[in-house]
């Protein structure tokens, strides 16, 4: 079920990257391609995770360190960005940023410019959830058509928010046009680019399912999963609502045994490492 919002184009706030790291060159944009592409940028390292907030012991993950992706899904009809990473204003420095000093090497914009894209050439925005390693960056893609589940962007511009969320890093998307739905979503309307409501984490978290011509079918767990060891020894984060995230693994895991989708968990900084970084791209 699909509503739309009113709309508006609203001035960008908090621009998001550092002077100690330079935009690179931006490259002339791609024509848009015949079948689709998926782009996976290096977002953040996010240093020093406790497993215990997890329900794992150190000896129970393979790093305490963890990945923090961002993915451009580029179509024919358009171009999807899927996460937006750590704020590069606070965290694209040298001494990264926050308590365990989090670390962007570079900037999700500069990654863009580097195969040809600018904010404004991003059709959708979708993130999996509020938490500022997804939405950091949000205001950059106030111009965008931002797909956002009901729950979770009620959640977002409600009150009493946790401290640890921080508004102003996505308050550009409040007046954005804006696609409100509730529950699993085709951006594309050809099945290829699914978004898959997963609750649990937070109210309106959302994974996402791809089906790529040649690579296949991939799912996109935002954090759904943040160690490998959750999914094998069924545990999970002690702040979720452990039923809903529960019934959201079993619809992804159904999701993978239905469709024969590779599952990347996209905190998990041994299997990230294994993936192929922009500009090179999964088709």
């Amino acid at each position: 079920m699909i509503r739309w919002t009113a709309v508006g184009l609203v001035a960008l706030v908090g621009a998001g990257w550092s002077t100690t790291a330079p935009l690179a060159a931006a490259q002339p944009r791609p024509a848009s391609p015949r079948s689709m592409r998926l782009y996976v940028f290096d977002c953040a390292t996010l240093k020093d995770r406790d497993p215990g907030t997890y329900g794992l012991t150190r000896d129970q993950v393979g790093s305490v360190n963890m990945s923090d992706p961002c993915f451009l899904v580029v179509h024919p009809r358009g171009a999807l960005l899927w996460e937006t990473g750590l704020n590069d204003a606070v965290y694209n420095r040298p001494e990264g940023g926050g308590v365990r000093h989090d670390k962007i090497d570079k900037s999700l914009k500069s990654q863009l410019a580097e195969i040809g894209y600018q904010p404004s050439d991003i059709t959708y925005l979708a993130i999996s959830h509020l938490h500022g390693d997804h939405s950091g960056n949000a205001n950059d893609y106030g111009r965008s058509t931002w797909i956002a589940q009901k729950a979770e962007r009620d959640f977002m511009f409600g009150k009493n928010l946790p401290e640890t969320v921080h508004p102003s890093e996505y308050a550009a998307l409040k007046n954005s046009k804006t696609i409100v739905i509730d529950g699993d979503h085709d951006v594309f309307g050809d099945g290829s680019v699914m978004l898959i409501f997963t609750p649990g984490h937070t109210p309106g978290h959302q994974s996402l399912l791809l089906k790529l011509p040649k690579t296949g079918p991939v799912i996109l767990t935002g954090d759904l999963y943040h160690f490998p060891a959750e999914r094998t020894l069924h545990t999970f984060p002690v702040a979720d609502k452990q039923e809903q995230t529960a019934a959201s693994r079993a619809k992804i895991e159904a999701l993978v045994q239905k469709t024969g989708a590779q599952l990347w968990i996209q905190h998990d900084i041994v299997g990230n490492a294994k993936l192929k970084r922009s500009p090179a791209y999964y088709e």
